[in-house]
């Protein structure tokens, strides 16, 4: 008992002098030499966002990507926020009693419901893990490791996200050959039912999808319009030529971003010999008759262009056939039809820039969803992170390592089995699993030789275990040929 009380002491005191988390990245705004509204303009090539300069992390709103690209000052950035995630509970037990506890409502509670949806692979996971502040979820660079959708908590001050991740949007054919769970057919779709708040991610490293939404996105996105709906690009560090991140934008939004169109043009024809980048125009087309008196990204731009001299051929006109506004109109509803020759979602609120994986941006982002929380009741207790248990928490973390170390389909034939979760005399966490492989091959290679792979499967998963639980972890794995 004694030293059940001192662990759990030594978890709050890790808790509670966590490193303070790192505040968002002060963005180095490029403006257009000459004029703030023409000219030529080149995106820098720097590796981390920071000095991307000129690819703001928001595209819409007061301080949106639009007016950064045209040179109008942004607002000051958020302040970091500060407060430490609370540790997964060790015991299933303690962790239900979490659950089931009542919330600890403040005065004036706020909450916002969140689904996370994608392509397989997105950084989904990734991205869930940045915005709790502890890892919970799985990654891995395989598709497919998320299994089924789990529920991740932030509670800052008097507002609660809930983090609905979600597996990546797949098809019947792709749930057979990996064998995986009939759930991840219909999980996705379950979590849009119960969001106030869609994020839709795309990897901008990857050129074969980036340029487009999948089907399945747009299916999800279609069948509920009437949900907000907000593009994330991911992977932006990765992207070498950040000029691209314009065209990729006008494709996966169909041009148009909260009922404005966007229109992104190059300013001549780029040399095919030539290696240098082609400079960009931006042109922003509204509708006609509709200015908008609250927007305060348009009344700055129409303050910039009275300033400058600039008429409406200088960079930003008014669009002479325009659609209606979505504000003034609603959603529109797509059918089948309409969604064979879409592209993009013209119904984005916002677009964000990030790179989940190192966190760059990650607050910028989590700062504009505590904002969106509306009037309501916390569904849990300020001290849950996640709905998961602890022996799932568990499972993902060391099948996230299989996956990583294991070729081809190999890894999704491996079944975990937890022979022992046990609370040690100095308040250590002991944990045996079984993995359980169909063949001798594969147990040959999830051992490796000398038992090198298994060994550092165990070490790196007991470590991101210490992590999620505040405490440490002693984690022994066996591997058995299925009976």
């Amino acid at each position: 008992m004694a030293a059940s009380m001192a662990a759990a002491v030594a978890r709050a005191l890790r808790w509670g002098s966590g490193a303070a988390t790192t505040g968002p990245l002060l963005l180095r705004i490029g403006c257009l030499p000459g004029s703030r509204w023409s000219g030529n303009w080149e995106l820098g090539t720097g590796a981390a966002l920071g000095r991307i300069l000129s690819v703001p992390a928001r595209w819409n709103g007061s301080s949106s990507a639009l007016g950064s690209f045209l040179g109008i000052p942004a607002e000051a950035p958020p302040a970091p926020l500060g407060q430490h995630p609370p540790p997964v509970a060790t015991s299933k037990e303690e962790q239900k009693q979490l659950l089931q506890h009542r919330p600890d409502q403040p005065k004036n509670p706020k909450v916002l419901r969140i689904a996370i949806i994608g392509a397989p692979n997105a950084g989904k996971s990734t991205l869930s893990n940045q915005l709790l502040g502890r890892k919970v979820f799985p990654v891995s660079k395989k598709v497919h490791t998320t299994r089924c959708k789990a529920r991740g908590v932030i509670t800052h001050e008097d507002t609660q996200l809930i983090i609905l991740d979600t597996p990546g949007l797949t098809n019947p054919l792709k749930v057979k050959r990996h064998n995986l769970e009939k759930a991840m057919l219909t999980d996705p779709w379950d979590s849009m039912k119960h969001a106030d708040l869609v994020l839709v991610l795309v990897d901008v490293s990857d050129h074969w999808t980036r340029n487009a939404l999948s089907k399945e996105v747009l299916k999800c996105l279609s069948r509920f319009p009437h949900i907000p709906s907000v593009l994330v690009l991911n992977k932006v560090d990765i992207l070498k030529k950040k000029y691209l991140l314009l065209d990729i934008v006008t494709d996966l939004t169909e041009g148009i971003v909260n009922g404005k169109k966007l229109e992104v043009k190059s300013a001549f024809k780029a040399d095919s010999s030539s290696s240098a980048k082609p400079p960009l125009q931006i042109t922003r087309a509204f509708p006609p008759g509709s200015r908008a008196p609250e927007s305060p990204c348009r009344q700055e731009m129409d303050q910039a262009r009275e300033g400058s001299g600039l008429d409406n051929s200088s960079g930003v006109r008014d669009a002479k056939s325009s659609p209606i506004t979505e504000e003034a109109q609603g959603p529109k509803h797509y059918g089948h039809k309409d969604l064979k020759d879409m592209k993009g979602w013209p119904n984005f609120r916002e677009i964000f820039m990030l790179a989940a994986r190192s966190g760059e941006e990650v607050d910028t982002l989590k700062q504009y969803l505590l904002m969106q929380a509306k009037p309501g009741p916390w569904e849990f207790h300020s001290d849950v992170l996640t709905s998961q248990s602890p022996q799932e928490v568990c499972d993902n973390i060391i099948r996230e390592k299989v996956l990583e170390y294991l070729p081809l389909e190999v890894p999704y034939g491996v079944t975990q089995v937890t022979e022992m979760w046990e609370e040690g005399e100095c308040g250590e966490l002991l944990i045996v699993q079984n993995l359980l492989v169909p063949r001798k091959a594969h147990m040959r290679m999830l051992i490796g030789r000398g038992g090198k792979v298994i060994s550092r499967i165990a070490q790196e998963a007991g470590q991101d275990l210490m992590n999620a639980f505040l405490c440490d972890v002693r984690l022994k794995l066996r591997v058995e040929v299925k009976s």
